[in-house]
Order: structure tokens, then sequence, then C-alpha cells
């Protein structure tokens, strides 16, 4: 099978049936690409998340950009962007055309109500997967732990965060080397 279509249907389908954004779709992204395929190393997948999640733009998009260019360059990001965003894109036009006649139909809204607990645990279940391949440890989980609160609760900018770490590793790694790693 042509490589470019098996791109294409792949990410098709992770854009399918994914709901909860680009968050939720880490999981199958991770089981389709590196678990079920082997196109990229579990140590690789974690670095292109890791850029996807820093660039700008849509991260689902921002994702399937970076796998597809690794894979087959500009014409891999491009089939493997339009396999993400054109499901998405004909389900919203197609919501939008029957929304206005079943939003206030209470079937509709228990449905939706009931999709919400599933959507975070589809969020959750990669922050684990991705705390693990990263190596955090009891003796580094204040990191993000003290990121999260610093972004939720006091509006810190996520840009300062990644300095912030980004600055710290590296003065970490310079002046403490490989001697003192966890």
């Amino acid at each position: 099978m042509n490589i470019y279509w098996q791109l294409f249907t792949t990410f098709s389908r992770i854009g399918a049936f994914t709901l909860g954004g680009g968050y939720a779709m880490i999981p199958l992204i991770e089981t389709e690409v590196v678990q079920k395929r082997h196109w990229i190393a579990e140590k690789d997948f974690l670095d292109l998340l890791a850029v996807a999640q820093s660039a700008p733009g849509v991260f689902a998009v921002n994702i399937s950009i970076f796998i597809g260019y690794r894979l087959k360059g500009f014409r891999g990001s491009v089939v493997t962007t339009l396999g993400t965003v054109l499901p998405s894109f004909l389900i919203i036009i197609l919501l939008a055309m029957f929304f206005r006649t079943y939003q206030d139909n209470p079937y509709i809204a228990r449905i939706f109500k009931g999709i919400r607990p599933a959507v975070v645990a589809l969020i959750a279940v990669p922050v684990f997967t991705l705390a693990r391949t990263a190596g955090i440890t009891l003796r580094t989980v204040w990191i993000p732990i003290v990121s999260a609160l610093l972004i939720w609760l006091w509006g810190f900018s996520p840009i300062w965060i990644i300095i912030i770490a980004g600055t710290g590793g590296y003065l970490w790694k310079r002046f403490y080397g490989t001697h003192h790693t966890s």
C-alpha cells in the first residue's frame, strides 16, 4: 500500500474519531505511529510532542505536520495535515448545519454531558504516558506540578515556564553534568 495513502488514512481515522482536541489525540497517534506501525521511536515521538506543543498553532495539526515531515518530508506533512483536518472540518460543517435544529434537544444535551468525562480521561492518559516517557520521577514531579499551578492559579504565561524550565535544565546539566542525574 502507498505510504502516502497509509499516512492519510491513519491520520483521517485519528482526526475523525477523537473528541476533545489535540491532547486527546496523543494516545491514538502514539498507538498508531509508534506501537503499531513503528514509523517513529517512542523517544522521537516525545521530542516531536514537545516541539508541537511549543510551536504556534493548533497542537493536533502541529504534531501531524511534524510526523508527516519526519516520515516523508514536505509531501508527508501535507498528507498527514489533510488527514487530520479534513474529517473534523466535514463533521463541523455537518454539525453546524443541524445544530440549530437540535441544540435544545435534551437527548443531545445528555449525549454531550456523557462525553465530557471520557474526554477528560482521553486527556489524562497522555499526561501520565508522557510523564513516564520523559523520565519524571518522585524527585522531579514537583516541576510539572508547580508549572501547572503557576499557569492555572496565577495566570503565569506558559512561554515563561518553557523559558525558565529550559534555562534551568541547561544550567543544571552545565554545572552538575551527568553526575547528579535522577
